[in-house]
Formats: structure tokens, C-alpha cells, sequence
């Protein structure tokens, strides 16, 4: 059986108090009560403090470029699809630089569990506004408040027909574990936007005011598949804001659709290097 302590504890570069822990700690606990062993495991990720994450874990990790967390993750798990692959990115990595990544893989719909940590500012870069930064709000750079519309990614995610949609909160350390495994467990691309307070940058979305907010939403309300009234859902936000499953649809996974994958993955083909070359030599 698998435990939290195969995962490791390593000390961490963030500030005390980040939202991070919280999803450090509820990653752990959902890959061990999947009894997901750390060397089935892939984490990919980009630039920023959400980018730090595999860093903390015992486990194979691809750290890479700022906003390109998705094509990686894609590739690894064409190359290995035994592999579970999960990207975790920040709101500005994933909505931001890698906005347009993400829509792609949305098209896709390789099965890559996607966690965004959404805390609604570039941490790492020392707070500029993001994506998700709510209108108004003052920044070291908008020093006359954002003007900007707030990107609303599950909108984004469920108007593309993203085959798992869903949103938790670092501070409810029983409702994250759970989302993660939900995610995992889906078989196609999971989108997973966990708020996250900013504890240096963002003095508006606290843990308080999230707390204030968020509520679980009732799975009954609406059959899940139901993109209309799961979109509508996810326009929601303000004085509430709703967390869980939002959108869940079945969709043809990427990695099926490739022939050349049907007698196992890729890195156990043998290497055949004039294969390469007759290739480069149709493109003289």
C-alpha cells in the first residue's frame, strides 16, 4: 500500500501561509488513497511558485518553460500512456502564457489531469496582475486598477467541450482530495482550478474571503453532461462562488486515436534510426 510519507518531505521555498501547502498536502493525500505509486506518477510544469509543487514531491518530474506545461505533459503521455500524468501550472502560467496550450489540448482531450493554482496574481513574478485578477483591484504594476475583464477558465473549459471541469479551494483540505481523484480517475483531460490565497500579493482574495464564498454545489441539481446548465453554473461568482464537478463528458481520448500506440507505449519500440532518416530525406 501506498502512504503519504512514499511521497517525501522536503523543505519549501514558499512563503508561509501560500495556499501551496494546501494542494501539496491534498495532492498527497489523493494519490496515496489511490495507491498511486511515486514511480507511475509524472508531474509537469512551468514557471512560477505553483511551478515549485514537484519539486516537493518524490516522484518523476518535468520542470519546463513558462506557459508551456501542456505540450510536454502531452508528449509524455503519448510516449508512456501507463504513465499517470498530471500539469500542474498557476493561473498565469496556464490562463496567461499558456492559454492558447491550453485550448488545443482541450481539443485534443489527451488524459492529462490539469491542477491550476489559482490565486488570481503572478506570485513569483512579484504580483502583476493576471487572468483572473478580479477588475479594480490595485497591483504593484496597475497602480490604477486592473481594467481588464477576468478571465472565467471554467466558462473557457466547458464552451470548449473540455471533457472534465471542476473547481476546489486549498483551504478545505477534505473537498480538494477529492476533486484530485475524481480527476485523475477521468479518462480524458481533467481541469482542475483550485483557488489559492496569495499571502504576499493578494491581500483581496484571503483565505477569509474565500471562505465567505465558497459552497459546494449539489450534483443532483443537473446531470452532468449537461454542457448548458454546467456553463451557466460556471458563470457564477461574486458573493458566491461554487466548487466541484461542474462538466464531465466522455469524449474519444487522444492518445486512442494512435495506431502506432495499440502495441504498447513508445519508449519500449525498438529504435530504428533509417526511419529517420527516410523521413528527413522526403522533406529534400
Amino acid at each position: 500500500m501506498v502512504s503519504i510519507e512514499d511521497y517525501g518531505n522536503y523543505d519549501t521555498a514558499w512563503c508561509p501561509g501560500c495556499g501551496d501547502f494546501g494542494i501539496l498536502k491534498a495532492l498527497k493525500k489523493a494519490l496515496a488513497e489511490m495507491d498511486k505509486s511515486p514511480d507511475e506518477m509524472l508531474l509537469v510544469s512551468g514557471i512560477g511558485q505553483s511551478g515549485k509543487l514537484p519539486h516537493y514531491l518524490n516522484c518523476n518530474f518535468f520542470n519546463g518553460l513558462h506557459g508551456r506545461t501542456l505540450p510536454p505533459a502531452t508528449a509524455a503521455k503519448v510516449s508512456n500512456h501507463e504513465l499517470t500524468v498530471m500539469a500542474i501550472a498557476g493561473d498565469g502560467d496556464c490562463y496567461g502564457e499558456g492559454g492558447n496550450h491550453l485550448i488545443h489540448a482541450i481539443r485534443r482531450n489527451p488524459d492529462i489531469t490539469v491542477l491550476v493554482h489559482d490565486n488570481q496574481i503572478y506570485g513569483l513574478t512579484k504580483g502583476q496582475a493576471s487572468p483572473t485578477t478580479q477588475p479594480g483591484m490595485k497591483t504593484k504594476i496597475n497602480k490604477e486598477g486592473v481594467f481588464n475583464r477576468q478571465l472565467n477558465p471554467l466558462a473557457l473549459a466547458i464552451s470548449q467541450d473540455c471533457s472534465f471541469v471542476a473547481r476546489s479551494f486549498s483551504g478545505d483540505i477534505e473537498h480538494l482530495p477529492e476533486t484530485i481523484k475524481r480527476a485523475v480517475e477521468h479518462k480524458g483531460l481533467s481541469l482542475v482550478d483550485i483557488l489559492q490565497p496569495c499571502v504576499t500579493f493578494n491581500h483581496l482574495n484571503t483565505f477569509k474571503w474565500y471562505s465567505e464564498r465558497v459552497y459546494k454545489l449539489d450534483e443532483n441539481e443537473y446531470p452532468l453532461n449537461d454542457r448548458v446548465k454546467a456553463f451557466e453554473k460556471s458563470l457564477e461568482w461574486g458573493e458566491r462562488i461554487p466548487m466541484g464537478v461542474f462538466y464531465v463528458n466522455d469524449r474519444p481520448v487522444f492518445e486512442d486515436s494512435l495506431d502506432v500506440l495499440s502495441s504498447g507505449p513508445l519508449i519500449r519500440n525498438e529504435v530504428k534510426t533509417e526511419l529517420v532518416n527516410e523521413l528527413i530525406d522526403g522533406f529534400m
